[in-house]
């Protein structure tokens, strides 16, 4: 019944859909003599010929199709070598025109851009952004609009000027970073965007409405174009890098010295092998200006997710991108590469024979080189590779001088491979992707890893109806090769947990030596009106493996889920926009069991003060874990409410802050969150942005687990109560003494606490009642020297023990870069990264008062880093 109701509320037709202008077409010219000096200037003769485009320019928001309070023109020209663009930016107050300056790709202040459909493919374009302040923005845009990279970092040039009419922008973007087919005569897909940031107005020269089934395919066009040929592109950027550490020094310990110095060098590229194809390289890429990840304690059985910030790699990440499901789940995770050594090395400290053994660290895997070649054809076909290999790791070890190498990680070779083909105008687009991992395993010690693994996938997107519905489809295939050992490994792995007791539908086995499992998803909706939907399932089979060069925490799972969200957006009353959703989601395993079912709604609204609030509820009907025993038996836990909201004010100030409250309360009292964050930001100049973000959560669990023990030889399931307590401040502070020229920092203070107590021991762990789940421990229990003993019996023997659970630690993250491009390419670095460790703990005996004891000494590394971009 409650599927038959998501179906009817899917086919509800929208109030009213989007709707755009009939297509606009803008004819440029060949420059005749003398191409425009890019000086932010209009006085340029070239620029008289051909006539100002635009006036015309519509709201596409607050108010969508009104007119654009203050208008823009442009004008392009282009040569065999260059396109040139000017904007004429009408302002009738200049004086108040807002001229924030931020790194690149930050969007602050007043800008302007260009969206250039160079391939004609109506899926992908190139955005090129200028702000009033001189600060370029640069994106590519995929998917049809639906992504927008900005880790794309093209060679372009732009300058800026104010006036009493307003402000000019003018660019010229050489032909070489853009991508055409080899024709006489082009049509190019064609938009201009304006940002009226103090009113917070976007406006368009081709009007496409915010709540459009895309936006690629409904720009503008640009005729004109002819006789100009692809430039191949061959960029070349060798690097040096030196480094210098200090850090606790340890008597004894040759590798920690105290202090220690390094320097490299290394090579990255970008080659236009023909104008249809890319191939970007690294040889021995150095990513130390990178900043640090958040400190995280992680309570649960997953790994945890951390966002890629490595240049390399996350420039054009999404032509390499097979999302899985509804989160980060991807089948290529370029965090694998390059990965701390997996391998460990077990030493004598202290040992019977009074011999200490010191090893030196290995932070991460070398990568030895890494390519990517890529490229798109006039028939829209498109393609991405790339190649890595990384280096064979060894710890060295010193016993008392002498040394002796061990290794940790295998010479590893990464390959990922992504096409896709559109038909029908791009309303249809088909794709696959396909990854191997393969290492050389020479060391019986690490044979616990795969030899080999592989994934692919398939993919198909469908759009009718001018693209307002659309159906999507994929499948995958996972094979995994290794020893007995690896390939048991796996099966008993936190994603799977083969071992379970009660696992009726897959069974362990340790004779395995490969592993082959499947997924999929399927999703239908409506994208473009008032109101927007999908419905889709997607699974995951037990024996599913991606983690070898993908991300997947969690198998075993068959997910349902349904969305709607009614918007308007445009004003209304005291609005500008509103936002309101439901949520529905079910899941199970595959043995049928139903772990998951959960409902929440949430609404969203930006006001006339450009004030913004929101909030929302969720109601986790029924909840259960596969995982949470460690491999033991589905845990199941009574129902829970969750109720969040946030208050943002208004950012166009040069002060505004964020309140997020959160809080969770579990049915039976078993469970009680609450996460409170405010973030401040302070803009006392232009060139200076100063943030402060301080939060607090308190979670409190009477089914936190502790520990399997030993009975025996029959296994006893440990739970707690666990009382932890979260604080974290992250600062950022970036000042730019020219677009180019800027210094940043990050720091992180972080600290958690958890102290445990109310031990249960887990008896029926499915059991209706809540109570029946469990057996407390409280009076079979005593402590030896941080152990539990529990006598469960009452015989005044130990049937089993679990060690003291309880944990503090603290930890103090920054980063601090200096970044000068000194000329477009070229960049210069200083990095200063420090790490400083300890305790967060109870320092009241009475009432709880959390203090920092950043107790060792800080680890210290300044790095120097030159690169050069040659280019041709």
């Amino acid at each position: 019944m409650k599927f038959t109701l998501l179906l009817l509320a899917f086919g509800i037709v929208a109030i009213s859909q989007a709707q755009t202008d009939s297509t606009k077409r803008y004819t440029t010219a060949w420059v005749k003599g003398t191409p425009p000096v890019i000086d932010g200037l209009l006085n340029d003769e070239a620029w008289e010929q051909v006539e100002w485009a635009g006036g015309d320019f519509r709201q596409v928001n607050p108010d969508k199709g009104k007119p654009a309070s203050v208008q823009t023109k442009f004008k392009i020209l282009y040569d065999d070598k260059n396109l040139y663009v000017i904007f004429r930016c009408y302002d009738p107050e200049p004086e108040k025109i807002v001229k924030r300056m931020s790194r690149r790709d930050s969007f602050d202040g007043d800008w302007v851009e260009i969206h250039i459909d160079s391939y004609y493919d109506k899926r992908t374009a190139f955005s090129f952004t200028s702000s009033v302040s001189g600060v370029k923005s640069d994106e590519y845009v995929s998917n049809n609009g639906d992504d927008w990279d900005a880790s794309w970092d093209p060679i372009w040039y732009m300058k800026t000027s104010i006036d009493k009419e307003g402000w000019i922008a003018e660019m010229r973007i050489p032909l070489s970073q853009l991508r055409f087919t080899n024709k006489e005569e082009l049509v190019w897909g064609l938009n201009v965007q304006r940002r009226f940031f103090r009113n917070q107005e976007n406006s368009r020269w081709q009007y496409i409405a915010p709540d459009a089934a895309g936006y690629v395919h409904l720009m503008g066009e640009m005729n004109g174009i002819k006789g100009i040929k692809p430039q191949k592109q061959l960029e070349i950027q060798p690097y040096v890098v030196t480094k210098a550490e200090t850090f606790q020094k340890e008597e004894g310990n040759p590798y920690a010295t105290g202090k220690a110095t390094t320097a490299d060098f290394g090579l990255d590229a970008k080659i236009g092998i023909t104008s249809d194809i890319t191939l970007d390289l690294t040889v021995n890429p150095d990513f130390g200006q990178v900043e640090a990840d958040p400190s995280q304690v992680n309570l649960t059985a997953f790994e945890l997710y951390f966002r890629e910030q490595r240049p390399f790699f996350t420039e054009g990440a999404n032509t390499l991108n097979f999302p899985v499901a509804q989160n980060e789940n991807n089948l290529f995770y370029s965090r694998r590469v390059g990965r701390q050594p997996q391998g460990w090395v077990d030493t004598d400290r202290s040992g019977d024979d009074g011999v200490n053994e010191y090893v030196k660290p290995v932070n991460r895997t070398k990568i030895l080189g890494a390519a990517k070649l890529s490229g798109k054809n006039k028939k829209g076909f498109s393609w991405a590779l790339m190649e890595s290999v990384t280096a064979r790791e060894y710890a060295e070890i010193d016993s008392l001088g002498h040394k002796r190498k061990e290794e940790v990680e295998p010479l590893t070779n990464y390959f990922v491979m992504r096409a896709q083909q559109d038909f029908n105008g791009a309303n249809t687009v088909v794709g696959g992707m396909f990854t191997a991992t393969n290492r050389q395993l020479d060391n019986p010690n690490l044979n616990w890893l795969h030899k080999s693994a592989y994934t692919g996938g398939l993919d198909f997107l469908h759009h009718w109806k001018e693209r307002m519905y659309y159906i999507s489809a994929k499948g995958m295939l996972s094979r995994v090769n290794g020893s007995t050992e690896a390939i048991s490994a796996t099966q008993l792995s936190s994603e799977r947990f083969f071992q379970r007791p009660d696992n009726r539908h897959t069974k362990y086995d340790a004779n395995r030596k490969s592993l082959t499992g499947t997924g999929g998803q399927l999703v239908i909706g409506k994208k473009s009106g008032n109101l927007v939907t999908d419905l889709g399932v997607t699974w995951q089979s037990p024996e599913l493996e991606l983690n070898d060069v993908g991300f997947l925490p969690q198998t075993d799972i068959i997910s349902q889920w349904f969305w709607m969200q009614y918007r308007i957006l445009k004003p209304r009353k005291i609005t500008r926009s509103q936002r309101f959703n439901i949520n529905e989601w079910r899941e199970y395993d595959f043995g049928g069991r139903n772990l998951n079912e959960g409902y929440n709604v949430n609404a969203h609204a930006e006001f006339k003060n450009f004030w913004q609030a929101g909030g929302g509820v969720t109601y986790r009907v029924r909840s259960a874990s596969n995982n949470d025993l460690r491999g033991g038996p589905t845990l199941r836990y009574p129902s829970m409410f969750y109720y969040w909201g946030y208050v943002n004010t208004d950012h166009r100030k040069k002060f505004y802050a964020m309140l997020t409250p959160e809080f969770g309360f579990g049915q039976k009292h078993y469970s009680r969150s609450m996460f409170m964050e405010l973030r401040l930001t302070w803009r006392p100049t232009n060139a200076l942005n100063l943030s402060l973000a301080p939060s607090y959560s308190r979670n409190q669990n009477e089914m936190q687990y502790v520990a399997t023990a030993d009975a025996s030889g029959e296994p006893k399931y440990i739970v707690g109560r666990i009382d932890q307590n979260t604080v974290r401040m992250v600062i950022r502070a970036t000042y730019m003494l020219t677009p180019n020229l800027s210094v940043q920092y990050y720091g992180q203070p972080f600290g958690t606490a958890g102290m445990y107590s109310s031990f249960k021991s887990i008896t029926n762990p499915y059991a209706s009642e809540y109570a029946g789940r469990f057996i407390t421990l409280a009076n079979m229990l005593t402590t030896v020297n941080n152990m539990y003993a529990i006598d469960e019996n009452g015989d005044n023997a130990t049937d089993y023990s679990f060690g003291k659970p309880d944990f503090n630690f603290g930890q103090f993250r920054s980063n601090m870069v200096m970044r000068w491009e000194y000329i477009p390419g070229s960049t210069f670095f200083l990095v200063w990264t420090r790490e400083r460790n300890g305790a967060f703990y109870d320092s009241h005996p009475d009432h709880k008062s959390y203090s920092f004891d950043f107790n060792q000494k800080g680890h210290n590394i300044f790095l120097m880093k030159f690169t050069y971009r040659f280019r041709a």
